[in-house]
């Protein structure tokens, strides 16, 4: 071989590898200090705190509306585009082929050949799985349709961060986000493997026009173009009594922000921690803050998938973390009618976290999530007696189970954590 050819090929293959290494890992500093118990989330210094360190700050005058599973979820999204007389905005990461997806679609293009402006972001990852027909008549129908980070050799340095928000916005008045995505996984009830169980919010009030900034963050990395107008700002008159804080994340813009907002919330419990999520694959600083909780006699609740779960390899990346967690008394459950899909957190039946972000490197780290946290003692003793009852349909796993599984399973755990900063 000609020295220049090897030259060349060494040189494009070291190029290769060194745009891989980039894309696959992060270059930003991460919180390895652990955050002291130092006040309560019901004490006035946790909404200042989480308030000016994660912005914007819990604002008042908001409803917020509960549907779990695909039966209550998707209607009241739809009626609202329905119901749409300037502008739909909705990015998702998840946008598959098939009934629902189809629905969806319709409605979209109604709304746009009427006049309305319509505007959409999906995740080019997600939305793989997405018909190009679907996608051909949106645009035919003058919809603005954007694909998230779609793969091209100039993008490869970004290929793995992808948006995982979920939001809908209707005429900047109402608001949608939660875990569900756009595919007929969610349809049903919960009542089998093939109906998953998920949880989605509707809110009104002010705090939407924190909801349709977080989609105009996207929108503007990929359309270029800025969306400001009484469309999709409108004045909102207060709608309830709840404060809200819609708080975003993305490795843009400081990703240890999402991993910031678990950390401040476990540390400032002091009675309760229910968490359910569908990917907990927590880290060291996670799982020593989560065992600090149980140590000043915090009862600490998860709820994750079990065995219907869409990524066995996560399952097992996160078994093989739960010893330090049961020894510290700490309990686990696992989901076991279907997937488990929430991502919901609820500390002293006070302060609830919802929306896109799993505990996991991804969302902390890689993905760009988005939550809506309150402070809302109505709202926590609804979402924490929903997640009582998924516990009642769920397998609580025991320090003595976790120590006998099979060694083989051990050993696909421990093979699996390998990949756990990708997870």
């Amino acid at each position: 071989m000609p020295e220049w050819v090897l030259i060349l090929t060494t040189a494009g293959v070291t190029a290769a590898l060194l745009t891989a290494a980039r894309a696959l890992t992060t270059r930003e500093k991460k919180i390895d200090h652990r955050i002291d118990h130092r006040y309560k989330v019901g004490d006035e210094q946790f909404a200042r705190s989480i308030g000016s360190l994660l912005e914007p700050a819990l604002q008042a005058g908001n409803t917020i509306d509960v549907y779990n599973n695909g039966d209550e979820i998707f209607p009241p999204m739809l009626d609202a585009i329905a119901s749409a007389r300037r502008s739909v905005t909705l990015e998702t990461f998840i946008y598959w082929s098939g009934s629902i997806g189809r629905r969806f679609a319709d409605a979209l293009c109604e709304r746009s050949r009427a006049g309305v402006q319509v505007h959409v972001i999906l995740d080019w990852f997600g939305s793989s799985k997405i018909d190009q027909s679907i996608l051909n008549d949106m645009e035919r129908a003058g919809v603005e349709l954007e694909r998230h980070r779609p793969v091209h050799w100039y993008t490869l340095r970004k290929f793995n961060n992808r948006t995982h928000r979920k939001i809908l916005v209707v005429d900047g008045l109402v608001g949608f986000t939660g875990g569900v995505g756009i595919a007929d996984n969610w349809l049903g009830d919960a009542r089998r493997p093939d109906e998953w169980r998920d949880t989605h919010f509707r809110i009104r009030g002010p705090g939407v026009a924190q909801l349709q900034c977080a989609f105009m963050d996207n929108w503007l990395k990929s359309h270029s173009s800025v969306l400001h107008d009484e469309n999709y700002f409108p004045p909102l008159e207060p709608a309830g009594d709840t404060a809200v804080q819609v708080f975003k994340s993305s490795p843009s813009e400081g990703s240890e922000s999402a991993r910031l907002m678990f950390l401040l919330s476990i540390a400032s419990a002091a009675e309760s921690i229910r968490i359910g999520t569908a990917y907990f694959v927590p880290d060291s600083l996670t799982v020593s803050t989560l065992i600090e909780a149980r140590e000043r006699g915090v009862r600490v609740t998860i709820l994750v998938p079990g065995e219907h779960i869409d990524k066995q390899v996560v399952r097992r990346a996160s078994r093989a973390r739960w010893g330090e967690l049961l020894e510290a008394g700490v309990e686990i459950h696992e989901y076991e009618p279907t997937m488990y899909h929430c991502k919901v957190m609820v500390v002293d039946d006070r302060w609830v976290t919802i929306g896109s972000a799993n505990i996991d490197n991804r969302s902390f780290r890689l993905n760009e999530e988005m939550n809506l946290n309150t402070l809302d003692a109505e709202l926590a003793r609804r979402l924490a007696a929903d997640f009582d009852a998924d516990l009642e349909r769920s397998r609580r796993i025991t320090l003595e189970q976790w120590k006998n599984r099979p060694a083989h399973e051990k050993a696909r755990e421990h093979l699996a954590a390998l990949f756990r900063p990708q997870l």
